[in-house]
């Protein structure tokens, strides 16, 4: 109830496929996914700047609260899964399989706002799990860009024309003070209205 789980379910674009009997023929990705998830859970301290590696510590240290948040079908797999191409390693911050939507999940956890080199570097993770880790009956890989902000025209041109689903969610350390909730859904509210 305090991560107000029933009201950003509510304010989704896709309430009514969530609140219905999930038809498995008809499952897509987006049923699966929120925007923003809320880690107030991983109780981190207010301060200027933290690194990626402290927010991904604290995620696997509240892992059960964060599968919670991701929502249903989350199954954790691997932390800082490391791909290889020519001598140079590179990691996939977290790495789920969703047992419902039968694939893998690549969640890259960034402090700062969405860039358009995330959505490369996502697209690179995902074609290689494709390539070399999916197996017979898995569907593609999704990836999940979580970041803190980001400009909605950006992401949408950053994303357009991929072969893999790729989200890209804003992530809140916080619940929002009540002024801020207020434009939050009033913001909600002009889209759903348009």
């Amino acid at each position: 109830m305090s991560s107000l789980l029933f009201e950003r379910t509510g304010l989704s674009e896709h309430r009514e496929i969530r609140c219905e009997r999930m038809n498995v023929d008809t499952l897509v990705p987006e049923q699966f996914f929120r925007d923003p998830y809320l880690l107030e859970f991983l109780q981190l301290e207010q301060k200027e700047q933290y690194s990626e590696c402290e927010l991904e510590a604290a995620i696997i240290d509240h892992l059960q609260s964060f599968l919670l948040e991701l929502g249903k079908g989350f199954c954790f797999e691997a932390r800082q899964k490391r791909i290889t191409f020519d001598n140079t390693h590179y990691r996939i911050d977290l790495v789920f399989y969703h047992r419902i939507l039968k694939c893998h999940v690549l969640v890259d956890l960034k402090l700062g706002d969405f860039s358009h080199a995330d959505a490369g570097q996502m697209n690179v993770y995902l074609n290689y799990y494709r390539e070399n880790e999916s197996v017979s009956g898995d569907n593609p890989p999704i990836g999940i860009i979580l970041c803190s902000g980001k400009n909605e025209a950006l992401v949408r041109y950053a994303t357009a024309g991929l072969a893999h689903k790729l989200f890209v969610s804003k992530y809140l350390i916080n619940l929002p003070s009540e002024v801020e909730l207020e434009g939050i859904l009033k913001e909600e509210r002009g889209k759903v209205q348009k």
